[in-house]
């Protein structure tokens, strides 16, 4: 663990290297660069529209509370519903420092109460059912809830049980870690990970087949560990292997290639086509399906992504997409430009669970929430929206503690960089750790408020 952000597992960061970077970003904020892209459109100022809706929200993750508050500041007299039976909410973007020993559990921890709008009433339930036909959500304990509008928010779900041999209560034992199950499960990653770094043995990192959060974590958690090692002078006693599914690093070529060089001046062995199947964990074997066949991945620590889909409510309704390649995990059938349901006009999907080609972040969750807001609220005004969402989505990708390349993309996989001329996305830069490490939780926090 770490004392402020200048020392990490016993060795110290260079802390005026530290300050420097916060002091760059502060000057690039004060310049008015904190204010493009990359921090996402305020709520609109416009005079709210008056409304009788019954508007239902399922979910109260970052997209869902985002929605909420636009809503609430965009309407007056709507009846705006959210339906979550989760209390506590957590900061996603933070359990990759959990896991690198860089911030506590409490970092990550927050509750849905403080975020909920005043005016918005929270069912605290699980949604169970959904019917677009007769127009309403279904809780866990049978509750009907009627609606004009449904904004389908529901996060996914982390499907370990897919992996043979593997269940989330193994996460912290027998060397296997995985960052994505919570800030618990993050902490106790690290305490494997550092355990590594002290013995040194053989890393194994993974991916998801499936469509998956925040695509470029397992990349970061590998380049974290090779320089938790360095910094501990053992590099040399260990081992690193990033296998996945995929026939390259990244969705997008230009960064998959800048990763596949770093991995190599690095010393970290690249296996692609290689798609999780099972864990042994009392032999520390990993079996994946490749073209060859059946492979075996001995580790001493592994990070585990599970494969990822919409939550059963979600999948068992009509509004997934019935055939492609986001049929068979449940993504929502949506217009990947407005976020709109494409045969329920009446029914939008935002962050996760939407079924469009890129947007599995929260940076997606802000551009994605008030372009699916302007068309509802438009709509209700009796006015077309223009607004489009054109893919947006953004990974700091830590390449080492105290140095990140800030990536921003669109669907076409066009770089698409907040800070033209002033920030190369494919650098490793201090200013992108800063904005990783500080600056984007008060953003975030601002975005869940409809201030971002």
């Amino acid at each position: 663990m770490i004392d402020g952000s200048s020392r990490v597992a016993g060795n110290t960061i260079d802390a005026g290297a530290t300050d420097a970077g916060r002091r760059r970003f502060l000057q690039l904020a004060a310049a008015g660069l904190a204010g493009t892209a990359f921090f996402g459109p305020a709520a609109g100022r416009a005079a709210p529209v008056r409304t009788t809706a019954r508007i239902v929200i399922a979910g109260a993750g970052a997209a869902g509370l985002a929605t909420a508050a636009r809503l609430s500041a965009r309407l007056d007299g709507a009846s705006i519903t959210i339906i979550d039976g989760r209390k506590a909410h957590y900061y996603q973007p933070g359990f990759t420092l959990i896991a690198a020993g860089l911030k506590p559990e409490s970092y990550a921890i927050s509750s849905t109460a403080q975020f909920v709008p005043r005016d918005v009433a929270w069912i605290e339930e699980a949604v169970a059912e959904i019917d677009p036909e007769a127009g309403h959500v279904v809780t866990e304990s049978g509750r009907r809830v009627d609606y004009d509008y449904l904004v389908v928010a529901t996060g996914l779900v982390l499907d370990y049980a897919a992996i043979e041999g593997l269940s989330l209560d193994m996460i912290g034992k027998d060397g296997i870690g995985s960052v994505y199950a919570g800030p618990e499960a993050a902490a106790a990653t690290y305490a494997l990970m550092s355990r590594f770094a002290d013995e040194g043995g053989r890393g194994l990192f993974l991916r998801a087949e499936t469509e998956m959060k925040c695509a470029g974590a397992p990349l970061k958690y590998t380049f974290i560990t090779d320089d938790v090692l360095r910094r501990r002078g053992n590099r040399g006693r260990a081992e690193l292997v990033y296998a996945c599914p995929q026939a390259s690093l990244f969705s997008v070529p230009i960064v998959a290639e800048k990763v596949r060089m770093l991995y190599g001046e690095r010393g970290i062995e690249t296996r692609l086509k290689h798609t999780l199947e099972a864990i042994d964990p009392g032999r520390k074997l990993a079996f994946f399906a490749t073209e060859e066949g059946t492979a075996e991945i001995p580790y001493d620590f592994v990070n585990v992504v599970p494969p990822m889909r919409a939550a059963a409510a979600v999948r068992n309704s009509p509004l997934p997409w019935q055939e492609g390649p986001w049929a068979n995990d449940g993504w929502i059938e949506v217009d990947r430009g407005n976020l709109r349901h494409t045969r329920y006009p009446n029914v939008f999907a935002v962050g996760d669970v939407a079924g469009v080609p890129k947007g599995k972040t929260a940076a997606s969750v802000k551009w994605q929430v008030p372009v699916a807001v302007d068309h509802l609220v438009e709509e209700l005004a009796g006015r077309v929206s223009n607004a489009v969402y054109n893919g947006y989505t953004s990974c700091p990708l830590i390449t080492r503690i105290g140095r990140a390349m800030l990536v921003e993309f669109d669907y076409d996989n066009n770089l698409v960089p907040s800070f033209p001329g002033v920030i190369a996305p494919l650098e490793e830069l201090w200013v992108s750790w800063v904005m990783k490490e500080t600056a984007l939780k008060p953003t975030y926090v601002a975005m869940l408020r409809g201030q971002a």
